[in-house]
Protein backbone atom coordinates (compact mmCIF):
# COMPACT_ATOMS: atom_id res chain seq x y z
CA UNK A 1 0.00 0.00 0.00
CA UNK A 2 1.34 3.41 -0.97
CA UNK A 3 2.35 5.92 1.68
CA UNK A 4 -0.15 8.78 1.79
CA UNK A 5 1.59 12.15 1.70
CA UNK A 6 0.57 15.78 2.07
CA UNK A 7 2.69 18.62 0.71
CA UNK A 8 2.42 22.12 2.14
CA UNK A 9 3.64 25.03 0.04
CA UNK A 10 2.57 22.90 -2.93
CA UNK A 11 2.85 25.66 -5.53
CA UNK A 12 6.35 26.75 -4.50
CA UNK A 13 9.58 25.71 -6.17
CA UNK A 14 10.18 22.86 -3.72
CA UNK A 15 6.53 21.95 -3.49
CA UNK A 16 6.24 21.39 -7.21
CA UNK A 17 9.29 19.14 -7.31
CA UNK A 18 7.94 17.13 -4.40
CA UNK A 19 4.60 16.67 -6.16
CA UNK A 20 6.34 15.56 -9.36
CA UNK A 21 8.59 13.05 -7.60
CA UNK A 22 5.70 11.66 -5.56
CA UNK A 23 3.70 11.16 -8.76
CA UNK A 24 6.59 9.17 -10.25
CA UNK A 25 7.07 6.89 -7.22
CA UNK A 26 4.73 3.87 -6.97
CA UNK A 27 5.43 3.62 -3.22
CA UNK A 28 3.96 7.10 -2.64
CA UNK A 29 0.61 8.78 -3.16
CA UNK A 30 -0.21 12.47 -2.90
CA UNK A 31 -3.49 12.88 -1.03
CA UNK A 32 -3.33 16.55 -0.02
CA UNK A 33 -1.68 19.69 -1.42
CA UNK A 34 -1.85 22.89 0.60
CA UNK A 35 -1.30 26.59 0.01
CA UNK A 36 -2.05 29.71 2.03
CA UNK A 37 -5.56 31.11 2.13
CA UNK A 38 -6.12 33.46 -0.80
CA UNK A 39 -3.26 32.01 -2.86
CA UNK A 40 -3.74 32.05 -6.65
CA UNK A 41 -3.04 28.30 -6.85
CA UNK A 42 -6.05 27.31 -4.75
CA UNK A 43 -8.44 25.12 -6.74
CA UNK A 44 -5.76 24.03 -9.22
CA UNK A 45 -4.84 20.39 -9.74
CA UNK A 46 -1.55 19.91 -7.89
CA UNK A 47 -0.16 17.59 -10.57
CA UNK A 48 -0.92 19.94 -13.44
CA UNK A 49 0.53 22.84 -11.46
CA UNK A 50 3.76 20.88 -11.05
CA UNK A 51 3.89 19.75 -14.68
CA UNK A 52 3.28 16.13 -13.68
CA UNK A 53 -0.14 15.73 -15.31
CA UNK A 54 -3.55 15.61 -13.68
CA UNK A 55 -3.48 13.84 -10.29
CA UNK A 56 -6.98 14.63 -9.09
CA UNK A 57 -5.64 16.37 -5.98
CA UNK A 58 -6.86 19.93 -5.63
CA UNK A 59 -4.71 22.57 -3.97
CA UNK A 60 -6.59 23.64 -0.86
CA UNK A 61 -6.05 25.93 2.13
CA UNK A 62 -6.22 23.01 4.57
CA UNK A 63 -5.08 19.41 4.88
CA UNK A 64 -7.51 16.75 3.71
CA UNK A 65 -7.66 12.96 3.44
CA UNK A 66 -5.98 10.12 5.31
CA UNK A 67 -2.40 11.32 5.69
CA UNK A 68 0.58 9.24 6.80
CA UNK A 69 3.14 12.05 6.59
CA UNK A 70 3.18 15.81 5.97
CA UNK A 71 6.12 17.30 4.07
CA UNK A 72 6.49 20.98 4.89
CA UNK A 73 8.57 23.36 2.77
CA UNK A 74 6.34 26.38 3.30
CA UNK A 75 6.97 29.83 4.82
CA UNK A 76 8.37 29.99 8.36
CA UNK A 77 5.21 31.54 9.80
CA UNK A 78 3.19 28.52 8.65
CA UNK A 79 5.50 25.90 10.14
CA UNK A 80 4.03 25.85 13.70
CA UNK A 81 0.50 25.40 12.32
CA UNK A 82 1.63 22.58 10.06
CA UNK A 83 3.34 20.90 13.01
CA UNK A 84 0.16 21.21 15.08
CA UNK A 85 -1.82 19.70 12.20
CA UNK A 86 0.56 16.72 12.10
CA UNK A 87 -0.10 16.15 15.80
CA UNK A 88 -3.87 16.42 15.33
CA UNK A 89 -3.79 13.95 12.42
CA UNK A 90 -1.24 11.66 14.12
CA UNK A 91 0.84 11.95 10.94
CA UNK A 92 4.60 11.99 10.59
CA UNK A 93 6.22 15.33 9.77
CA UNK A 94 9.17 16.12 7.53
CA UNK A 95 9.97 19.83 7.88
CA UNK A 96 12.59 21.52 5.72
CA UNK A 97 11.33 25.07 6.20
CA UNK A 98 14.10 27.51 7.20
CA UNK A 99 14.26 31.01 8.63
CA UNK A 100 12.15 30.14 11.68
CA UNK A 101 12.16 32.32 14.79
CA UNK A 102 13.21 30.60 18.05
CA UNK A 103 9.53 30.41 19.03
CA UNK A 104 8.51 28.89 15.69
CA UNK A 105 11.37 26.39 15.88
CA UNK A 106 10.33 25.34 19.38
CA UNK A 107 6.74 24.81 18.21
CA UNK A 108 7.89 22.48 15.42
CA UNK A 109 10.28 20.59 17.72
CA UNK A 110 7.49 20.08 20.26
CA UNK A 111 5.61 17.93 17.74
CA UNK A 112 8.21 15.20 18.28
CA UNK A 113 6.59 14.43 21.65
CA UNK A 114 3.56 13.11 19.79
CA UNK A 115 4.57 12.14 16.24
CA UNK A 116 7.75 11.12 14.39
CA UNK A 117 9.61 14.19 13.11
CA UNK A 118 12.51 14.94 10.78
CA UNK A 119 13.36 18.64 11.04
CA UNK A 120 16.47 19.61 9.09
CA UNK A 121 17.64 22.72 7.17
CA UNK A 122 18.85 20.58 4.27
CA UNK A 123 17.83 17.07 3.27
CA UNK A 124 20.20 16.32 0.42
CA UNK A 125 22.41 13.27 0.81
CA UNK A 126 25.56 15.21 -0.05
CA UNK A 127 24.97 18.02 2.43
CA UNK A 128 24.26 15.58 5.23
CA UNK A 129 27.53 13.82 4.50
CA UNK A 130 29.10 17.28 4.77
CA UNK A 131 27.41 17.84 8.13
CA UNK A 132 28.92 14.60 9.38
CA UNK A 133 32.45 15.38 8.16
CA UNK A 134 33.06 19.12 8.45
CA UNK A 135 33.32 19.06 12.25
CA UNK A 136 36.01 16.38 12.02
CA UNK A 137 37.94 18.49 9.51
CA UNK A 138 37.70 21.51 11.82
CA UNK A 139 38.84 19.48 14.82
CA UNK A 140 41.83 18.09 12.94
CA UNK A 141 42.97 21.44 11.53
CA UNK A 142 42.32 23.51 14.64
CA UNK A 143 42.14 27.27 15.09
CA UNK A 144 45.35 27.93 13.15
CA UNK A 145 43.13 27.59 10.07
CA UNK A 146 40.86 30.55 9.33
CA UNK A 147 37.32 29.42 8.41
CA UNK A 148 35.11 31.21 5.90
CA UNK A 149 31.66 29.99 4.84
CA UNK A 150 30.14 31.42 1.67
CA UNK A 151 26.61 30.37 0.81
CA UNK A 152 24.90 31.33 -2.45
CA UNK A 153 21.19 31.04 -3.22
CA UNK A 154 18.63 32.39 -5.69
CA UNK A 155 17.40 35.95 -5.47
CA UNK A 156 14.02 34.83 -4.11
CA UNK A 157 15.31 33.30 -0.86
CA UNK A 158 13.97 35.29 2.07
CA UNK A 159 16.25 34.27 4.95
CA UNK A 160 20.00 34.74 5.37
CA UNK A 161 22.30 33.11 6.11
CA UNK A 162 20.86 29.78 5.03
CA UNK A 163 19.91 27.22 7.63
CA UNK A 164 22.46 24.89 6.05
CA UNK A 165 25.26 27.44 6.47
CA UNK A 166 24.34 27.98 10.11
CA UNK A 167 24.35 24.25 10.80
CA UNK A 168 27.74 23.91 9.09
CA UNK A 169 29.07 26.72 11.27
CA UNK A 170 27.70 24.98 14.34
CA UNK A 171 29.40 21.71 13.38
CA UNK A 172 32.71 23.56 12.87
CA UNK A 173 32.38 25.33 16.23
CA UNK A 174 31.59 22.02 17.94
CA UNK A 175 34.62 20.42 16.30
CA UNK A 176 36.84 23.18 17.69
CA UNK A 177 35.00 23.26 21.05
CA UNK A 178 33.97 26.87 20.52
CA UNK A 179 30.80 28.77 21.34
CA UNK A 180 29.29 29.52 17.93
CA UNK A 181 27.71 32.81 18.98
CA UNK A 182 31.14 34.12 20.03
CA UNK A 183 33.07 32.78 17.03
CA UNK A 184 30.78 33.68 14.13
CA UNK A 185 31.14 36.92 12.16
CA UNK A 186 28.55 37.90 9.55
CA UNK A 187 30.42 39.82 6.85
CA UNK A 188 32.93 42.62 7.35
CA UNK A 189 32.90 46.35 6.69
CA UNK A 190 35.04 49.28 7.72
CA UNK A 191 38.03 49.25 10.08
CA UNK A 192 37.44 45.78 11.51
CA UNK A 193 41.03 45.20 12.60
CA UNK A 194 43.13 42.09 12.30
CA UNK A 195 41.22 38.84 12.08
CA UNK A 196 40.97 37.25 15.55
CA UNK A 197 42.04 33.66 16.06
CA UNK A 198 39.16 31.19 15.83
CA UNK A 199 36.75 33.47 13.97
CA UNK A 200 34.22 31.79 11.65
CA UNK A 201 33.32 34.11 8.78
CA UNK A 202 29.83 33.86 7.28
CA UNK A 203 28.76 35.42 3.98
CA UNK A 204 25.41 35.19 2.15
CA UNK A 205 25.20 35.79 -1.60
CA UNK A 206 21.86 36.12 -3.41
CA UNK A 207 21.82 36.04 -7.19
CA UNK A 208 19.85 34.72 -10.14
CA UNK A 209 18.43 31.21 -9.92
CA UNK A 210 21.23 29.47 -7.98
CA UNK A 211 19.66 26.46 -6.25
CA UNK A 212 22.19 26.32 -3.45
CA UNK A 213 25.96 26.39 -2.97
CA UNK A 214 27.98 26.12 0.23
CA UNK A 215 31.74 26.57 0.18
CA UNK A 216 33.83 26.25 3.36
CA UNK A 217 37.51 27.18 3.27
CA UNK A 218 40.06 26.39 5.97
CA UNK A 219 43.13 28.54 5.34
CA UNK A 220 46.42 28.92 7.18
CA UNK A 221 49.82 30.30 6.21
CA UNK A 222 50.82 28.18 3.24
CA UNK A 223 47.66 26.25 2.31
CA UNK A 224 43.89 26.14 1.93
CA UNK A 225 41.54 23.21 2.38
CA UNK A 226 38.18 23.66 0.58
CA UNK A 227 35.02 21.67 1.22
CA UNK A 228 32.01 22.42 -0.97
CA UNK A 229 28.55 21.29 -2.00
CA UNK A 230 26.62 22.51 -5.03
CA UNK A 231 23.04 21.47 -5.70
CA UNK A 232 22.27 21.11 -9.40
CA UNK A 233 18.51 21.05 -8.87
CA UNK A 234 15.92 20.98 -6.09
CA UNK A 235 15.52 17.25 -6.68
CA UNK A 236 18.51 16.75 -4.35
CA UNK A 237 16.45 18.17 -1.47
CA UNK A 238 13.10 16.73 -2.55
CA UNK A 239 14.47 13.21 -2.92
CA UNK A 240 15.97 13.39 0.56
CA UNK A 241 12.66 14.59 2.01
CA UNK A 242 10.83 11.66 0.44
CA UNK A 243 13.41 9.25 1.83
CA UNK A 244 12.73 10.80 5.23
CA UNK A 245 8.98 10.31 4.81
CA UNK A 246 9.49 6.64 3.98
CA UNK A 247 11.84 6.27 6.95
CA UNK A 248 9.22 7.65 9.36
CA UNK A 249 6.58 5.12 8.31
CA UNK A 250 5.81 2.99 11.34
CA UNK A 251 8.13 4.96 13.64
CA UNK A 252 7.03 6.12 17.08
CA UNK A 253 7.08 9.73 18.31
CA UNK A 254 10.50 11.36 18.45
CA UNK A 255 12.89 13.53 16.51
CA UNK A 256 14.93 11.68 13.92
CA UNK A 257 17.92 13.07 12.04
CA UNK A 258 18.79 12.86 8.37
CA UNK A 259 21.89 11.01 9.45
CA UNK A 260 19.56 8.29 10.78
CA UNK A 261 17.44 8.41 7.63
CA UNK A 262 20.52 7.92 5.47
CA UNK A 263 22.21 5.42 7.79
CA UNK A 264 25.26 7.62 8.31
Amino acid sequence: MALHLAVTGASGRMGKRLVSLIAADPELELVSAVEAAGHDALGSDAGELAGAGKLGVEVTAGLAGEIDCIIDFSFHEAAPGNAAAAVDLKAGLVCGTTGLTPEERAAVEAAAEYVPLVFEPNMSVGVNLLFESVGKVAASLGEDYDVEIVETHHRFKKDAPSGTALKLAGKIADGRTQKLEKAIRHGREGQVGERPRGEIGMHAVRQGDVVGEHVITFTTIGETVTVAHRAHSRDAFASGALRAAKFLAGKGPGRYSMAEVLGL
